[in-house]
């Protein structure tokens, strides 16, 4: 029996696996391609064999998930991922002879599925490709491959013994539905301006708008859009993609390419400490990369302190290339990327710090003090309005909001410690030099 997309698939999943398509209704745009399929599967079902698919798309399309939906129609499937084992030897032992044989007695037929045939890379590959041409000759049961690049070298062979479906990354009306649904089943809600945005923003790949999603929905009942005015970069595809190329390539001259993007540097230097232990396994890997980092932040600072901004090709250089190389290999699987913590604290408390420098602007204004200047006066203020009748001058001459005199006031003291319960965020303890502020308000 198959499940819902919306059935609980385990709470400990990412959301990717947890809502992935079951079943064909459930998959977001390409019914044209959907259609040939499934007649590719009715002709196997009565008994006319049909050469094998090659589905070709864009990552997060839903190649993969398609084929397991596929191999819902037949008895059992065997799935391969063709870059993982690439020599002739290894894909011969392992589908080879699964491929040749039927049973005498009974007729049911398996899916054999090869994922990422693209994925088989020049000198390494030892034959993967005659392999996979063998295997399309000579097997008895329905074939499956999938490919990211339609004009991978690669694909020369293999492409005219097979059926070729194109497929198409999904309409952004198609992403926001879909993200609605996974809301109302996490109990979330969501503004519609972060649907709409993340659907746009992931270019049609539906996997990476669920994983935004779920990055921006961690620890939250509520996704409000001033979480996106104030920068939630983990969302925008073209950071995305150079963190992806950084983290999933040792090609030097792909990272960088993809780290061509209109950026700031130091915020792309962010993003790769963030998802460098999200990626990385082994412990000398990640020292290594972070050791690219520090010295890329040293070379930032440089750039800041002499105004030779020369030094941020440097930076650049052990962000994208030194990370890039501190890899032994090519991590092999799906990583969920965030942005730093950083941000979303300061998407969270965007309102809070919002006021605070209003209440610093009426300060400065009145006292004709800086701003800067301002923020310090403010542990003052709280001794003085601890007096409700200064209080109340206070806020009269300041013309204070609700919102405002809270942030000025704080909290106050707990009947057991005798401690503050709370302190305003951006102030100093009080000194003698900055008496003087006070007379000034006096």
């Amino acid at each position: 029996m198959q499940h819902s997309y919306l059935s609980d698939r385990g709470k400990r999943m990412s959301w990717t696996e947890k809502y992935r398509p079951s079943t064909f209704d459930e998959m977001v745009g390409n019914k044209k391609a959907i259609e040939e399929i499934k007649e590719w599967i009715q002709a196997w079902k009565d008994g006319k064999p049909q050469p094998p698919l090659l589905l070709i798309g864009p990552p997060g399309t839903g190649k993969t998930t398609l084929a397991h939906i596929i191999g819902s129609y037949f008895s059992d499937k065997l799935e391969l991922n063709a870059s993982d084992k690439r020599s002739y030897d290894l894909l011969i032992n392992i589908i080879g002879e699964a491929s040749t044989t039927r049973s005498l007695f009974d007729d049911n037929l398996k899916l054999i599925i090869l994922d990422e045939v693209d994925g088989i890379h020049g000198n390494e590959d030892r034959g993967g490709v005659r392999a996979i041409n063998k295997i399309i000759k000579e097997s008895k049961h329905p074939i499956v491959l999938t490919a990211n690049d339609p004009y991978s070298k690669k694909l020369q062979t293999i492409k005219p013994a097979c059926k070729i479906i194109n497929i198409r990354k999904a309409h952004p009306n198609s992403i926001v539905a879909y993200l609605k649904r996974i809301c109302q089943k996490e109990n979330i809600e969501a503004d519609p301006k972060i649907l709409r945005e993340l659907a746009k923003r992931s270019h049609g790949d539906l996997r990476s708008a669920i994983n935004d999603l779920e990055a921006m929905a961690k620890g939250e009942k509520r996704i409000g859009a001033e979480i996106l005015e104030a920068g939630e970069k983990d969302v925008f595809p073209g950071l995305f993609d150079a963190i992806r190329a950084i983290l999933k390539s040792k090609n030097i001259r792909h990272v960088r390419e993809a780290m061509q993007i209109d950026e700031d540097p130091q915020l792309l230097l962010e993003f790769t400490a963030e998802n460098v232990p999200r990626e990385y396994e082994k412990p000398h890997e990640i020292r290594k990369a972070y050791n690219h980092l520090s010295r890329a932040d040293i070379f930032f600072g440089r750039a800041k302190q002499t105004r030779d901004y020369i030094y941020w090709r440097y930076a650049s250089e052990h962000i994208g290339v030194g990370v890039a190389l501190s890899k032994d290999e090519t991590y092999r699987k799906f990583t969920r990327y965030a942005g730093p913590g950083s941000l979303q604290f300061l998407g969270r408390t965007r309102a809070k710090r919002q006021t605070i420098d209003n209440l610093a602007e009426k300060i400065s204004r009145k006292l004709h003090i800086s701003k800067k200047v301002a923020i310090t006066t403010f542990p003052y203020l709280k001794i003085i309005v601890e007096d409700e009748k200064m209080a109340k001058e206070i806020r009269k001459y300041l013309e204070l909001t609700d919102e405002e005199f809270k942030i000025l006031k704080g909290k106050r003291k707990s009947r057991k410690t005798g401690k503050a319960e709370q302190k305003v965020e951006g102030a100093d303890p009080p000194d003698r030099e900055k008496q003087t502020t006070l007379l000034q308000f006096k």
